[in-house]
C-alpha cells in the first residue's frame, strides 16, 4: 500500500464537486491511512457545495463526548456541510492490534446505539446527564455544531440495531452483510432481493410516522461497466456463495451494464425500496452515470 498524498485530497474533493457528487466519504480503518476527521475540513475547505462524511466511524473507537467535540468544530469550519456516519465496528483484527475487547455484536450495537443518543444531544446544544449501560454522564455540555441538526447515518444490520436507528438516525446505511469472515475484513454476502425486502419492510414499520424524513443509502460494492450485464452478474456469482444472478442483477450493492443501463437501475432501485443515496469507490468510472441521471 502506497504512502497517502495528502496533497490529493483538496484535488479529488474539487473533482468530486465538479462532477456533480453531493458527498464526499472518509472511513475509520487502522492502517495506513488518513484518520477520519482531519481529512473532512480539508475537503470541505477545497470545494464551496461539497458535504463531507465520515463512512463510517467505528463507535468503539471513539468516546461520544470527545467525538461530539470534534465533530460541532468540523460542522463550523466546513460552512455547515457535515454529515456523521457511525458504526458499531466489525473488524476483529484492529481491535486485536490496538488491545480493544471485541464484544459480541449484540454488545457493540447496543453500545453505538447509546452513542448516538448522546451524540445528538450534545450537538444540538443539550447539556446531557446518560445512565447507560456503557456511558454515564453527568451534566457534560459541548459546542453545538452548526447545522440545527447534523443528518446523521448509521450504518448497521440485524433488527433490533435497525429499529433503533429507524427511531435515531437520518439516513440508515443498508449493509445487507452477515459474518465477519476469518480474514477480519470481508463478510458473508447478504444481497437477496427477499432479504432486502424484508429489511426494507421492517424499517418502514418500526419508523411509523417517522419513514418520510428517512434516507436510505448503499455503498455499492462494484461497477462494472459492460455491454453484458448478466455476463458480469454471472462472474460476480461465481465469486459469491448464495447470491443467484437474478439477485445480483437486481441489487443496490451492484452496478453492472452500460452508464445508461446502471443509471436506470439506481432508479429502480430507489422505486422498489426507497434507496436514494449511493455511495461508490471510484468517482471517476462513476461520473457518466450522473450525467445521465441528471
Amino acid at each position: 500500500m502506497r504512502e497517502p498524498d495528502f496533497d490529493e485530497i483538496p484535488f479529488h474533493a474539487r473533482a468530486i464537486e465538479d462532477l456533480g457528487f453531493d458527498v464526499m466519504h472518509t472511513w475509520d480503518h487502522v492502517g495506513n491511512g488518513p484518520a477520519p476527521l482531519a481529512p473532512l475540513v480539508a475537503m470541505a475547505q477545497a470545494t464551496t457545495r461539497l458535504r463531507v462524511c465520515p463512512l463510517v466511524l467505528n463507535n468503539d473507537f471513539h468516546h461520544p463526548v470527545h467525538l461530539a467535540r470534534e465533530l460541532a468544530t468540523i460542522d463550523h469550519l466546513s460552512g455547515g456541510r457535515l454529515e456523521i456516519g457511525i458504526g458499531a465496528g466489525h473488524s476483529f483484527n484492529e481491535y486485536e492490534a490496538i488491545g480493544v475487547p471485541f464484544d459480541t455484536p449484540a454488545i457493540r450495537k447496543a453500545r453505538m446505539g447509546e452513542a448516538i443518543e448522546i451524540l445528538r444531544s450534545l450537538l444540538e446544544g443539550d447539556e446531557v446527564v446518560f445512565h447507560g449501560t456503557y456511558y454515564r454522564l453527568d451534566g457534560v455540555k459541548t459546542m453545538k455544531s452548526r447545522q440545527t441538526h447534523v443528518p446523521l447515518l448509521v450504518g448497521v444490520n440485524g433488527r433490533r440495531a435497525l429499529s433503533h436507528a429507524a427511531r435515531h438516525a437520518d439516513i440508515i446505511g443498508l449493509t445487507m452483510l452477515g459474518r465477519t469472515l476469518d480474514d477480519g475484513d470481508r463478510h458473508e454476502v447478504k444481497w437477496q432481493v427477499k432479504r432486502l425486502n424484508e429489511t426494507v419492510a421492517h424499517l418502514r414499520q418500526e419508523a411509523g410516522s417517522g419513514w418520510a424524513r428517512l434516507e436510505l443509502n448503499v455503498l455499492v460494492q462494484a461497477v462494472v461497466v459492460t455491454n453484458n450485464r448478466r455476463q458480469a452478474a454471472e462472474e460476480i456469482v461465481a465469486r459469491i456463495p448464495g447470491l443467484s444472478v437474478d439477485d445480483a442483477l437486481a441489487t443496490p450493492f451492484l452496478a453492472l451494464g452500460t452508464y445508461g443501463e446502471i443509471a436506470e437501475h439506481l432508479i429502480a432501485c430507489r422505486e422498489r425500496w426507497g434507496v436514494s443515496y449511493f455511495s461508490v469507490r471510484d468517482y471517476a468510472a462513476f461520473a457518466p452515470v450522473i450525467e445521465r441521471l441528471k
